[in-house]
């Protein structure tokens, strides 16, 4: 059937110019709100209408060790044979962890996004033998804490409070890492590929192809011909 458009008809918010009187403009929540229900997220601390708790109390202590810094793919965050210093909270973009080989071979570890927290889990790390690199693979923008500051207050919070935060983190790139591991040894490179497409469509979206092959486990080249594969598939 036909028919006419007709203004009047339309829903009247999709008619109005920005400035019209009868727009409501609500204020954006400010950055420090996001960085709080972030850190309530890592700690498991319920933030809004808990204000007066001290869980509450404790993460907005916690925040003013944070500044906000927005960065572009590829700026070096942590780079090998220096220690890691900080302690990132993702408010928006994706970042990579990777040891880089003097002949320039990288291989991707881990990716981290939007709400994760990371930092470093490792003693090693910490010192000037760390062999460990962090970049974003997007443009993100981060929450950033001197790493040291960050684990003090945490520790001077309560006894065991830091073991039971530390341990979390590390648990979850361990596991991850001798999955993949696993996989990469008995399993051919096309279901690797496809689990990739299954676990993480998010990551084969927004992160370069080179990251991904080098975190799969394979060539580029062979990566590519894996794509097409797949897409072929789908036709």
């Amino acid at each position: 059937m036909n028919s006419v458009f007709r203004p009047d008809a339309s829903s009247p918010p999709c008619m109005l110019g920005e400035d019209n009187p009868d727009i409501i403009h609500q204020e954006a929540a400010p950055s420090s709100t996001a960085l709080l229900n972030g850190l309530g997220r890592i700690f498991g601390v319920r933030v809004a209408g808990h204000e007066d708790d001290p869980g509450v109390r404790f993460l907005a202590d916690l925040a003013r060790l944070f500044h906000q810094r927005r960065v572009d793919a590829d700026t070096n965050l942590e780079k090998h044979d220096s220690p890691w210093a900080n302690v990132y909270l993702i408010q928006y973009g994706i970042l990579r962890l990777f040891r880089e080989a003097p002949n320039g071979k990288i291989s991707v570890h881990h990716f981290f996004s939007e709400g994760d927290m990371v930092w470093p889990v490792f003693g090693r790390t910490r010192t000037v033998r760390n062999t460990l690199c962090l970049t974003p693979s997007t443009p993100a923008t981060l929450w950033v804490a001197d790493f040291s500051s960050f684990r003090s207050a945490i520790q001077s919070h309560g006894e065991g409070l830091w073991p039971k935060f530390a341990l979390a983190l590390t648990e979850e790139i361990a596991e991850l890492t001798s999955m993949r591991e696993f996989r990469k040894h008995t399993m051919p490179a096309r279901d690797r590929y496809q689990l990739l497409l299954e676990e993480y469509p998010e990551l084969v979206r927004r992160v370069p192809d080179n990251q991904l092959a080098s975190w799969l486990g394979v060539v580029p080249a062979t990566f590519s011909r894996l794509k097409t594969g797949a897409a072929a598939k789908q036709l």
